[in-house]
């Protein structure tokens, strides 16, 4: 029983993210993670454009 109500206390010990923080972290996660596509994707073509030219 004190696991438990350890667990609880933690629980409501907790500070959780607004709807608007949690908006605006999963907005910063979706943009950076289709700018990263892309510049690696950018990366790839010119990467078997040279390996093109060399060959």
């Amino acid at each position: 029983m004190k696991f438990i109500k350890s667990v609880i206390q933690t629980m409501k010990d907790t500070t959780w993210l607004t709807a608007k923080e949690t908006r605006r972290d999963t907005t910063t996660v979706v943009v950076l993670s289709l700018a990263f596509a892309a510049f690696f994707g950018v990366v790839d073509y010119a990467a078997q454009a040279l390996i093109n030219l060399l060959v």
